[in-house]
């Protein structure tokens, strides 16, 4: 069974129950200021799991692309990556425990044709926040899963919750025996079996019921809700009876290709990483992230660097086949995956300038070494001098047993790159930071301010992402060369001429063929759902967007650019604010 039959498979058999089937959003969110990427398929779809209607119903369901960086140390053994698909469905309001657990079982089962035998299954022991989950218990028990292959654990493992603030509640995990025969397990051989990835977690059903605000559960919320999310990759792992997701056939094609050329182990942890790496780095690229020193970019260079360290390391040194791999695997899936020669161009432009003083780097920092030791100020100075992220810097000392003064390392990059740190720690600096009157009068400036460039510089200056708070507009774009005065004001007087007429913002319900036909635009290549929203501003502007928006531009007030300046390789940024 192929990836590709497995995805059609889940979307017929969600569609089959009612649900409808939304279109992947970018990794890099635009309406979440709270994180770098996407990290979950219910994250775009938290204001409707607070109780916003969507417009496609109360049961959905799709694949969401995903990145979560916090994995990027366990890549390399049966399971982790760090750019990851997620299935997911959603009841919201609807159904409740019953019907997923009959759901995620028949799918498994049915669908997939997983054997039941090999299934596991964890369920919340209940804390001061909420009771024993004995009822997910009993629904297992009766789809057909034995009791002693039930497990409770703390909140640690199951209680699901977006961090201090938003919907939460106990969670039940479905596990799998990936090389069969393990049979009845007692409590501790589970968490064992789990540890050795001989058992993979493959989906979890949450049960949002609660709310919690500040860190703490408040009490429950209006209405309940249904929160499926499983690791595509896993899935696919376990259907196609493989023991860990790179010899999957969405990783095979890459890693045929690495160890062909280099001569290396296939299972080695080298080329997992390099094949991960570069994979993730396509789909970032491709949803308009370009390497830089903070923010998505930041994480983008810390992935490139480090596959081209190791991939000097064992000998191999073309990763255009491998950005052709990662095409033929997804680009029918998301279309802006195809692009293979700007793709390849940013990888090829990062590699050059990193081997450039890869080589010196190396040598300055067995230089550095002393008494197997390597000073926090010397560590920075392989990052600021000789572009080495710390990632790299510490697996060099670890290949040579050399251990790094971290805390002096940190001191030194939060003296010398302050606003950098706080951009990816703190914050994605990209998105709508809330949904207030001024940020939604904001967010319809910047559908102006888009259209206003295609009139002034043309249609090339299309939308890399954007960052919105109360104050301001932050505005990313596709163009080469700096913006004259007259472009500026050009611009201004566009968007000003705009607000004045009091144009009708009108949002419209209708399918992405038909969004086409009419002239929308589209942030990103994906492909969508089945039904899409459009907001068009007059006859000036359309585009597919999740809004909020102003009813007239009248509301607006006077556009004004505050600023314009780089933000990357042939992206340039525009802040400006509303008087």
């Amino acid at each position: 069974m192929t990836h590709q039959e497995i995805r059609e498979k889940f979307k017929n058999f969600m569609e089959a129950r009612g649900h409808a089937w939304i279109s992947s959003t970018s990794v890099v969110p635009e309406n979440d200021p709270s994180i770098l990427f996407i990290t979950a398929g219910m994250q775009p779809l938290v204001p409707y799991i607070m109780g916003e209607k969507h417009p496609q119903g109360i049961r959905l369901s799709n694949i969401q692309k995903c990145i979560r960086t916090q994995d990027i140390e366990e890549v390399g053994d049966k399971t982790h990556d760090t750019f990851f698909e997620m299935v997911g469905y959603w009841s919201l309001g609807d159904y409740f425990k019953k019907e997923a657990i009959q759901q995620s079982f028949d799918f498994l089962t049915k669908e997939l044709n997983l054997d039941p035998n090999r299934i596991y299954i964890t369920c919340f022991e209940g804390d001061e926040n909420a009771p024993k989950d004995e009822e997910s218990s009993k629904l297992w028990q009766e789809v057909g899963i034995s009791e002693d292959k039930i497990y409770f654990l703390g909140a640690d493992s199951n209680w699901w919750s977006p961090g201090e603030t938003g919907p939460c509640g106990p969670d039940s995990e479905i596990f799998y025996d990936m090389k069969g025969g393990l049979g009845k397990l007692t409590h501790d051989e589970f968490l064992e079996a789990d540890e050795r990835q001989d058992i993979v977690e493959i989906g979890n059903n949450v049960f949002m019921s609660y709310e919690k605000k500040d860190g703490k559960v408040i009490g429950e919320l209006p209405s309940k809700n249904v929160d499926m999310g499983g690791g595509f990759e896993r899935l696919v792992m376990a259907a196609q009876e493989k023991t860990d997701i790179f010899a999957t056939d969405l990783f095979k094609g890459m890693v045929d290709v690495i160890t062909s050329t280099s001569g290396a182990d296939r299972d080695s942890r080298e080329v997992r990483i390099i094949a991960d790496h570069i994979r993730t780095s396509v789909i970032l690229i491709s949803d308009g992230v370009h390497p830089s020193n903070k923010d998505q970019g930041y994480i983008l260079r810390r992935l490139l660097r480090r596959a081209i360290r190791i991939a000097e390391k064992i000998g191999y040194s073309d990763f255009r086949p491998l950005v052709e791999e990662v095409s033929k695997t997804y680009g029918d899936i998301y279309e802006n995956t195809r692009n293979v020669n700007l793709i390849y161009s940013v990888i090829e432009a990062e590699e050059e300038k990193f081997r450039k003083t890869l080589s010196k780097g190396i040598k300055e920092f067995e230089k550095k070494t002393n008494e197997g030791k390597l000073s926090g100020t010397d560590a920075f100075l392989l990052f600021s001098t000789y572009g080495f992220p710390i990632e790299v810097t510490q697996e060099l000392a670890e290949e040579r047993d050399i251990s790094i003064d971290m805390q002096g390392y940190s001191l030194e990059f939060e003296k010398h790159q302050e606003q950098s740190r706080k951009g990816a720690e703190q914050k994605f600096k990209g998105g709508l930071a809330g949904h207030g009157d001024m940020e939604t009068k904001l967010h319809t400036a910047t559908h102006l301010l888009h259209a206003a460039l295609h009139e002034v510089l043309g249609e090339h200056a299309t939308q890399r992402g954007s960052n919105i708070t109360s104050e301001r507009l932050r505005f990313d774009f596709n163009h080469e060369s700096k913006m004259t005065d007259e472009e500026k004001a050009a611009v201004e007087e566009w968007v000003n001429d705009k607000i004045s007429r009091d144009l009708t913002i009108v949002l419209e319900e209708m399918s992405p063929e038909e969004a086409r036909e009419a002239g929308a635009t589209g942030l990103f290549g994906d492909k969508y759902g089945d039904r899409v929203t459009v907001y068009s501003i007059g006859d000036v502007s359309k585009e597919m967007c999740g809004g909020p928006h102003v009813e007239k531009t009248g509301d607006l007030g006077k556009f004004r650019i505050k600023k314009e300046e780089a933000s990357s390789a042939g992206v340039r940024r525009i802040k400006a604010i509303l008087e």
